[in-house]
């Protein structure tokens, strides 16, 4: 079975905020770079790639066969995706404990991992 592990950073810290950033030690920093690239070698993952920050986001509706555009993803930052990995498994469970391995679940976000339509 195929998953997608989508990534929410919630209060997790990335070097995107350089304030949250540096709140963490050199070790605490080195840490999630290294759990990272564990992450992306660990068999059966297809990596994924970090998203820009949500506010760099354009939405697209199309109403009455017109794009509209609007600047933003239409969720709480909190809320937003800051990236993902596509993973194989055998079942759920292996899915759910690599999710638990990424550093922006145990540091104030959560991943959702979804299982993957295949025809």
């Amino acid at each position: 079975m195929k998953y997608m592990l989508l990534i929410h950073q919630g209060d997790a810290p990335t070097p995107y905020d350089a304030e949250a950033w540096e709140r963490l030690s050199d070790d605490q920093r080195n840490a999630v770079y290294a759990a990272y690239k564990e992450l992306n070698e660990t068999p059966g993952v297809t990596p994924g790639v970090q998203m820009q920050a949500p506010e760099t986001a354009t939405t697209v509706r199309v109403q009455d066969g017109k794009a509209l555009t609007t600047d933003g993803p239409f969720v709480a930052v909190k809320e937003a995706l800051g990236g993902y990995f596509f993973f194989e498994a055998d079942d759920i469970d292996a899915a759910i404990e690599l999710a638990a391995r990424i550093p922006a679940a145990r540091m104030g976000g959560a991943v959702e991992v979804r299982p993957l339509v295949e025809y």
